[in-house]
């Protein structure tokens, strides 16, 4: 089973069925077929609306995929957050793990109508935590990996 590499908080809010849909720059043809969810190490940082300055690069200097490089929800969406009770408020939410499995059930190609323009729409279905999150013994990649 492959495993798919989503930054927290994100990943914890796929797992309590907030976030429904995952959202990518290429469609996946993993469709049907259950997938483990991996918390990636790299997390997003609450100070800002930028990701890491970490982010990957290819030879030339230039981000080689935008999938992982779009902006992490604003402080207040956060705090909103903590006070109805949707997460609890400074959580250290589990990280390089694997933390449950889900279904693609659809991909919706990209629509600007929608408001998110030139991303693809993986329609998630099925999520389950694991009970005791699970260390890949394989190096996680950023977006489909073999994780035993």
């Amino acid at each position: 089973m492959l495993a798919l590499s989503i930054r927290q908080p994100y990943a914890e809010l796929i797992l309590r069925g907030i976030k429904t849909a995952e959202l990518r720059s290429r469609s996946t043809n993993i469709v049907g077929r259950r997938f483990y969810i991996y918390a990636s190490k790299k997390k997003w940082k609450v100070e800002s609306d930028q990701t890491s300055t970490n982010s990957v690069e290819s030879w030339s200097g230039k981000q080689w995929s935008s999938d992982l490089s779009v902006a992490t929800p604003p402080a207040w969406m956060i705090e909103l957050a903590e006070q109805v009770k949707m997460i609890e408020p400074g959580i250290v939410l589990p990280t390089g793990v694997i933390v449950g499995s889900a279904v693609i059930d659809n991909v919706m190609p990209p629509d600007a109508a929608d408001g998110v323009d030139g991303l693809f729409r993986w329609q998630l279905a099925d999520v389950r935590r694991i009970k005791t999150p699970r260390k890949p013994t394989c190096h996680p990649q950023p977006v489909w990996f073999n994780p035993f």
